[in-house]
Parts: structure tokens; C-alpha cells; sequence
């Protein structure tokens, strides 16, 4: 067994040494996610920058990604290198992440490169509230453990700059937002694996994946959702809370979410989507409903060209060799249908909640997959689309 740095450190929870997980399953991950946005308040141009950067140390693996949705542009940005025995080293190629202090900022880094040459940046990202640990996410599909991880999220501001072909853009803390997530555990990557009794028509033919994942600030306070339902719309995980900037106050569960969604013709892409959070009332009381009205300003399709499953030859974890860097650049109005229906629409999204009579609006992530068949919105088959 090979120590590394961070074999100093009393983390150990298991007896082997810390790049060794407690467990075989090649899919164990573990990784960041960070998007930043400069606000829609004022802005006539939008654009929306997402970063991931994961570990699988059961395939030897660490790949990123940085792409970037602006007007028509879909810039990306992506790597791949051989794991190797310091789990502290958060770089593969050009792009890395340091933790300037945990919990609250952390730097994020893509140089230039004669690869990628269309996207650079150096920013940092700040905290504006406490991270909050998500509900566990656990799925079994037949015999198989599919889904078994933990997450937490965290909204904040962005400063520093971002460059698109050649031109630099100053990030400033005043108007420029987003949020940041750390999730570890077991879920599908890399190369596609022996299907097994999933083969059978019948059983993937009823294979789905509905999913909503939103997170929304407003100021002094952010609401997290995530919502996973079967497609007769039994969850499989759910949760919303309302995470207070102040960290002194406790973060507020808001009951069980629940949502409206309505679609564009013609597509599985979300025009107009409300979400209710009920929470019962005590006794004699009515239940507490707070809603939010979303409102998808400018849709990133996350999973063209970064690893999620779209592209055979480019998926997470799976080994391109020692070191692969590469860029890719297309425009969003050309990407193929099918590719955009069948991964998740990161929206940059507006949202106003209303509760107690007043209203406020704030902006956000509003994660949205619609995949397969879900009874209540109509759909019957991978291939249906809204009327």
C-alpha cells in the first residue's frame, strides 16, 4: 500500500490507507461541482459557467470539465489523467481547485491552454451561508445498487475573471452568484457495464429518470429542493430546506415539495415550473404552504461534451490515459435533440417564492430531467414529447 500526504491526517475511517475507499464498486466518485452566473437583474446577455472535477479511485481516474453557455456558444472545456496516489492534487491538466478554507472559499483555476484556447478563468468562490448536508440518496434498480451517496450544497458569490476568446471579464462579488457541491459515493460512470437482467425489453422499457434540483438565493436566506420520482411518481429521494445566511439560525425544513411543471411543445424542455412546499400543521391548524414560481432564463444542456453519458467515447471515470486535454465548441442551436433531451437542463433560472402574503424574487439553479416515462406529465416512452 502507497501512503500519501493526507495519510497524516487523522480521517482515516477505515482500516487501509486513504486512497483506498471502503469499497470495491468501480462506481465509487467522488467530486466538486461549481456554476456561476453574474445575475439576470439588468443583464441582456446571460451566461452560465459550470465546472466539475471528480475521483474514482476504483478506476484510477480524475477528469474536470468547464462549459460554458453563452447567447449560441456552447464552449467546453475537459480532461482526464491517471488518478494517482495524492488525493489532495485537484488538477487534472490545466484545471484545479484549491480549498482556501474549507466550508467557505475555494479557488478555482482553468489556465490557458493551447487545447482549449476559447476559456479561462481565476475565481474565487465565497460562501454566503452554511453548507447544508443533503438527504442521503439511495436507489437499488433490481439486485444492484445503483445510487448510494451523500451531498452537500452551498450558495455564494464569485469574484476574480473569466476570459472567452480572448477577451477578459472582471467577476466581481456585488452581482456575480452561484453554488457549489460536494457529493461522494456510488452511481453509474464510466464505460457502460454488462447489462445483465436490465436486457430484458420489458424491464428497459420502463426505465426512467425524473428529476428536479434546484437551488435558489434571495438574499439572506437560499431554498434547496431535490426531488427523484419513479414514473408513477414514487419518490426515491426528496428533500427542501431553507438555509439561512445567518449561521447562527438553523437551517428550516420546508415539508415535502412537491411541482407543476409545463413543457415546450415539441420538447421535454420546462417553460414555466412551480414548486410547493407543504408542511403540516399542528392541530387544528391549516398546513403551511410556501411556493415558488420558476422561470428558466437561459438552459445549459450540462451533458453535451462533459462526461455524463452522451458521448461513448467520454465518460466519467472512464480511462482516456496519463493526460488528455481537449476542448469542443459547437452552437447550442445545432445540438441534436435527442442529446438535450436525454440528459439534465442546468437552467439559469428566476424565481419568486411567496409566503405570508409577501414575495420576493431571487435567481438560481434549476436542474431539470425529464427522461423515459412519468405518468402525470403524460409521457409514456423515451421518446414522447410535450404536445
Amino acid at each position: 500500500m502507497t501512503l500519501s500526504p493526507l495519510d497524516d491526517y487523522p480521517v482515516h475511517q477505515i482500516a487501509e490507507t486513504i486512497r483506498h475507499v471502503g469499497t470495491s464498486d468501480r462506481n465509487f466518485y467522488d467530486r466538486y461541482y461549481f456554476n456561476c452566473h453574474p445575475g439576470l437583474d439588468g443583464d441582456t446577455d446571460p451566461l452560465f459557467l459550470i465546472i466539475g472535477l471528480g475521483q474514482y479511485p476504483n478506476l484510477g481516474v480524475c477528469d474536470g470539465f468547464a462549459v460554458l453557455r453563452r447567447g449560441d456558444d456552447h464552449i467546453v472545456f475537459r480532461a482526464s489523467r491517471a488518478l494517482g496516489e495524492d488525493r489532495m492534487d485537484l488538477s487534472v491538466g490545466p484545471l484545479r481547485i484549491e480549498i482556501l478554507e474549507g466550508l467557505h472559499r475555494l479557488r478555482v483555476v482553468l489556465d490557458p491552454s493551447t487545447e482549449a484556447p476559447d476559456l479561462s478563468f481565476d475565481l474565487v468562490f465565497e460562501s454566503d451561508g452554511p453548507a447544508n448536508l443533503e438527504a442521503r440518496h439511495f436507489h437499488r434498480q433490481l439486485e444492484r445498487v445503483t445510487f448510494d451517496t451523500q451531498r452537500f450544497v452551498q450558495t455564494g458569490t464569485w469574484s476574480g475573471s473569466l476570459t472567452v476568446d480572448g477577451e477578459v471579464r472582471p467577476v466581481t462579488a456585488d452581482t456575480w452568484r452561484g453554488n457549489r457541491d460536494r457529493s461522494w459515493g456510488v452511481r453509474p460512470v464510466g464505460e457502460a457495464e454488462p447489462p445483465g437482467r436490465k436486457a430484458d425489453p420489458a424491464l428497459a422499457a420502463s426505465q426512467n429518470f425524473f428529476w428536479i434540483y434546484s437551488i435558489m438565493q434571495f438574499g439572506d436566506y437560499s431554498i434547496v429542493t431535490v426531488i427523484q420520482e419513479d414514473q408513477q411518481g414514487r419518490r426515491i429521494v426528496e428533500d427542501a430546506t431553507r438555509v439561512w445566511s445567518d449561521r447562527t439560525r438553523e437551517p428550516e425544513w420546508l415539508g415535502r415539495p412537491d411541482h407543476e411543471l409545463t413543457f415546450v411543445p415539441g420538447t421535454r424542455e420546462v417553460a414555466t415550473g412551480t414548486l410547493h412546499f407543504r408542511r403540516p400543521g399542528a392541530p387544528g391548524e391549516p398546513d403551511r404552504v410556501l411556493s415558488v414560481t420558476c422561470e428558466p432564463v437561459l438552459p445549459h444542456y450540462l451533458g453535451v461534451g462533459t462526461g455524463y453519458g452522451l458521448e461513448q467515447d467520454w465518460r466519467h471515470g472512464m480511462w482516456q490515459g496519463e493526460l488528455v486535454v481537449q476542448g469542443l465548441r459547437e452552437k447550442v442551436s445545432a445540438i441534436e435533440p435527442w442529446k438535450k433531451m436525454l440528459c439534465p437542463v442546468d437552467n439559469l433560472a428566476r424565481f419568486t417564492v411567496s409566503e405570508d402574503g409577501d414575495s420576493r424574487t431571487g435567481a438560481g439553479l434549476f436542474e431539470v430531467a425529464v427522461i423515459g416515462p412519468h405518468q402525470r406529465y403524460g409521457f409514456t416512452g423515451i421518446g414522447d414529447v410535450a404536445p
